[in-house]
């Protein structure tokens, strides 16, 4: 039966979307990782709460069919900000690059900081008289 499960889960990896822009943030990347660290010795893995797995599974699923947004249907495409879905999804991954960015160059600037410099590099001193 459990590979019945694993089979399940495998197809659901396959069907779930990656966004390539969320790198590490991404719900699909980490529900293959999940999968992989549960399922480790893949069909024959034995699962101790079969339930709560088939569960996760079915509750997985409906997401991934985008079963409440059908049932639920949105009056307008906008939040009350006023923007889009799409806007807002370019905004937040512009902002996340840009922290990023900005953890880089702070980043940069400690290193820059705190290294040692080599005698070749610090500026040449004059005698004093």
């Amino acid at each position: 039966m459990s590979a019945t499960r694993y089979r399940r889960f495998l197809k659901l990896c396959e069907e779930w979307p990656r966004d390539e822009s969320r790198k590490s943030r991404d719900l699909g990347t980490f529900l293959r990782q999940r999968v992989a660290a549960t399922f480790r010795e893949g069909e024959n893995t034995q699962i101790s709460d079969t339930e709560k797995c088939d569960q996760t599974y079915e509750s997985l699923a409906r997401i991934n069919a985008n079963t409440y947004k059908q049932r639920f249907p949105r009056v307008r495409d906008t939040s009350f900000t006023g923007i889009t879905a799409e806007e807002c999804k370019l905004l937040w991954s512009s902002s996340v690059q840009q922290t990023e960015d900005e953890k880089k160059s702070f980043w940069k600037s400690l290193t820059e900081r705190f290294s040692s410099k080599s005698p070749e590099d610090a500026p040449e001193k004059t005698p004093e008289k």
